[in-house]
């Protein structure tokens, strides 16, 4: 029997996420730290997910799961597996309708999406095997910095000027501010440094694909409010704030898709 439920879960290298959704809305979200085994990261995430709704018991009551992120292909009990470039760009459009381009920064990869009219994936690019720029790299910075992710992102909207990070190699730029720190260089002049440099490699990723107007950034690091800064300036162009979790997008994205597939 139909349960008029349908899901979709995204394994991220970091974190793995899920959204319920039913034929009018989203009935739930859960977002969970990942673990080695995208299997068991799936699940967990799920079963926290499916406690928000009375009407389902277990993962084999949802009409349709797609599955989708890093570990997808992982996930033996998803009807579906769809890329997280479709699952962003139909999470991000139907939060948004107008949305032309994405940039995508999850825990190791950084992706720029364009987005046609009717809400498809046009065209996308993504970096190269360097981890610079996401959310890995980031959670190195707060190392260095020994502080959290909210209060790095604070620290740098306290900058009144930044200093330039010049190394477009992860391990070469944490190099490098350790050196700034050990000069007792301002560590809010760093930290926008460090958002001015990775906002700088997503607007170059934009640029290829074709930077329109309205702009998403979605992943964890749509949350850090110093990069989302960095990079509206840089473009002079607005970005798009969702009323959603941007973190949530590739799971959304993959809910809708097992919704429309019924």
């Amino acid at each position: 029997m139909a349960s008029g439920y349908f899901a979709g879960c995204d394994v991220g290298s970091t974190t793995t996420k899920a959204v319920i959704v039913n034929k009018d809305k989203i009935v739930a979200r859960s977002i969970t730290a990942s673990k080695v085994d995208p299997e068991k990261s799936a699940r967990a995430v799920l079963n926290l997910a499916i406690q928000q709704v009375k009407d389902i018991q277990g993962i084999e009551d949802f009409d349709c799961l797609v599955g989708t992120g890093y570990g997808r292909i992982e996930v033996p009990f998803a009807d579906k597996n769809i890329s997280e470039l479709t699952c962003h760009t139909i999470g991000a459009f139907t939060c948004d309708s107008k949305v032309r381009s994405i940039v995508d920064i999850g825990g190791q990869d950084l992706k720029a999406i364009a987005v046609n009219e009717d809400g498809t994936l046009l065209d996308f690019v993504m970096n190269d095997k360097c981890a610079a720029g996401t959310g890995k790299f980031f959670e190195a910075m707060c190392r260095v910095f020994e502080t959290e992710f909210d209060e790095f992102s604070e620290l740098s909207l306290r900058a009144k000027k930044a200093v330039p990070i010049t190394s477009q190699c992860s391990v070469f730029a944490e190099s490098e501010v350790l050196s700034l720190i050990s000069k007792k260089v301002a560590p809010d002049a760093i930290a926008l440094g460090i958002q001015e440099s990775v906002a700088q490699r997503c607007y170059a990723l934009l640029r290829r694909v074709g930077l329109k107007e309205k702009i998403a950034i979605t992943g964890g690091c749509a949350k850090n409010k110093g990069l989302v800064d960095a990079l509206t300036k840089i473009m002079k162009l607005e970005v798009v704030h969702f009323d959603e979790d941007p973190q949530l997008m590739g799971a959304l994205g993959a809910a809708i898709l097992a919704r429309n597939s019924h």
